[in-house]
């Protein structure tokens, strides 16, 4: 069986597994002190039920000045930089930097809003982003009560060499916010200015690379893969100055600020640059500290507690890439700092949504040698697990490194598996046969070599009758118009259906509806951002709005998206996008 499982992974990577404004800062005294707030995210759920006896239960808060957060467990277990100020400086012995945000100057426009993040998981009522106090809060000009707004300290391999410290060079912290689920979540501002990490960078975001990741974290939740999410975002006209590919071209930009939330945003790079530092009882703090915050079921009192949460990183982080995989999702910068800890998706920069399938896509033009195209992202993940274990070797016996060592031989293994698993259901079968692999590698190799839609391929799939994939009448079909162009296909047909018929008791419309819960229609295309930051750029934010709701239902055929083309075959001038790590 793992003989057919490696033929899809060559299939699937063809190529070896190989490693590879001037707001008012901060006037009131809701800013300046820490301690007489009430903490949430110590609270028990007793208390999140108290906290709440002034406001209806059964409504989200309406008003901002119920909204708190806490950084209180941070600073409690975690030394803080001994040195205040955002200068540029090497830090030593600590997670955090106490770092203020720097608002963005006005005036101030909100211009993307999600409102599944502002009801759903900070409990406040979609209309509270309507008032000037949000508008300060999200853009950097108010703190919530509670917070001590932090930048945190990471390291980091990039492109395959150590980089050093790198950190939040642009992001803040604000604290932790435990909703009436009695979920905790770590509130962070994208673009708020400089911090101790900012190296030779300004501590800004700029419109362009804000909305992609406004669009971008949002769409990737709808489809069901693990990420951080985006609450808003938050323009001015403040002038951002950017070489978006490094040619010289120097252009003026417009400044912008997401609020983003995250369970947790420490990743590998945490872990790499205590080690690096030979701060080794920073480590274990920082291991132990987020084993219990996020890892319950290990015990404390485990001895072989970081061996298992290697394991565990190594399992979800190879689930993780095989669903991005499943939805032809490259990520364009795979450094170990942007690897979580929790195997969720984060740092969305140059991204891409693959469009014919390609193995060698690469959706990144400062990628110049394809480290990460999509077809390299496991081994690149299997590389900074490596990274990862390297880091844990001074908390580990011998015998806990040789353990840990074969529980990474393993992790390609589980991620042919789960990919495997994974396309099953996109093609709609049930069970498992030896053959599935060559099936599913078979259709993969045709689409290859027609370039075919990735997505519109598998999602027409779940569309065409029976009666139509047998005559190959594709008229309205046009991603599987162009893979039934292969001489083979007529090949392939016969031996797809003849697995479908082998299962007993499942009906076409019960495929059908299977596979297009699993295959969806719309995607985040490059082109698709593109059209509609340009727009942007002209104070025209129509289609970030439809792009948000469209994106909202990835699974669901809708009219208004069908009019834009969402689904049509993508337009010529979209094969001359690039996107770089400018931003």
């Amino acid at each position: 069986m793992w003989r057919t499982q490696k033929t899809l992974l060559a299939a699937l990577m063809a190529a070896s597994f190989t490693i590879l404004t001037a707001l008012d800062f901060c006037q009131s005294t809701e800013c300046q002190s820490y301690d007489n707030v009430p903490l949430n995210a110590e609270m028990s759920t007793q208390t999140v039920t108290s906290r709440w006896k002034n406001v209806s239960v059964s409504n989200t808060v309406q008003d901002m000045d119920y909204f708190r957060v806490s950084c209180k467990k941070l600073l409690e277990v975690f030394p803080v930089d001994v040195v205040d100020g955002n200068f540029v400086r090497t830090v030593k012995n600590c997670i955090f930097s106490k770092s203020i945000p720097t608002p963005l100057k006005a005036p101030l426009r909100l211009v993307a809003v999600s409102k599944d993040v502002i009801e759903g998981v900070l409990d406040l009522d979609l209309s509270v982003t309507q008032s000037d106090h949000f508008l300060h809060f999200a853009s950097g000009g108010k703190l919530p009560p509670g917070s001590v707004p932090l930048a945190h300290r990471y390291g980091g391999h990039q492109f395959g060499y150590w980089a050093g410290q790198l950190g939040d060079g642009r992001a803040h912290l604000l604290g932790q916010y435990t909703n009436r689920k009695g979920e905790t979540w770590e509130l962070q501002l994208k673009g708020s200015g400089k911090t101790p990490y900012s190296r030779s960078g300004d501590g800004r975001a700029v419109l362009r690379s804000s909305v992609r990741e406004f669009l971008c974290s949002e769409a990737m939740h709808f489809l069901g893969i693990p990420t951080s999410r985006a609450a808003s975002l938050i323009i001015s006209e403040e002038q951002v100055w950017r070489d978006q590919f490094y040619n010289g071209s120097v252009k003026k930009e417009r400044g912008a600020v997401v609020l983003r939330l995250a369970k947790s945003w420490f990743r590998i790079g945490s872990l790499e640059i205590l080690t690096q530092s030979e701060e080794i009882n920073l480590l274990r703090k920082l291991l132990n500290f987020i084993i219990k915050e996020h890892f319950s079921f290990i015990s404390s009192d485990d001895p072989d507690r970081y061996l298992v949460f290697f394991s565990t990183v190594v399992n979800k982080t190879a689930e993780l890439i095989a669903l991005w995989m499943s939805v032809g999702f490259a990520h364009g910068v795979c450094n170990t700092d942007n690897f979580s800890l929790l195997s969720i998706t984060i740092d969305y920069g140059p991204f891409g949504f693959m469009e014919s399938y390609n193995p060698k896509f690469i959706p990144n033009t400062s990628d110049d040698e394809g480290r990460y195209s999509i077809g390299a992202q496991a081994s690149v993940g299997l590389f900074n697990l490596e990274k990862l274990l390297q880091a844990l070797g001074p908390v580990l016996t011998k015998k806990q490194q040789h353990q840990a060592k074969m529980e990474l031989e393993a992790y390609n293994i589980i991620y042919q598996m789960r990919v495997h698993q994974l396309f099953r259901a996109k093609l709609g079968l049930l069970g498992e046969e030896d053959d599935d692999a060559y099936c599913i590698a078979f259709l993969l190799k045709m689409m290859e070599e027609t370039q075919s839609d990735f997505t519109m391929t598998f999602r027409q799939l779940s569309e065409v009758s029976p009666k139509q994939l047998h005559n190959r009448d594709f008229s309205q079909m046009w991603a599987l118009a162009d893979v039934s162009s292969h001489d083979l296909f007529p090949k392939w047909i016969h031996v797809y259906q003849h697995r479908l018929r082998r299962q007993m008791n499942d009906s076409d419309l019960e495929r059908q509806q299977r596979m297009k819960n699993v295959n969806p229609r719309y995607v985040l295309r490059n082109w698709m951002a593109e059209s509609a930051i340009r727009k942007a750029e002209n104070n025209d934010f129509s289609e970030v709005e439809l792009l948000h709701r469209i994106l909202s239902f990835p699974f669901v055929t809708q009219e208004t998206a069908e009019e834009a083309g969402y689904a049509a075959r993508p337009p010529q001038w979209a094969q001359e996008l690039k996107v770089s790590c400018s931003s």
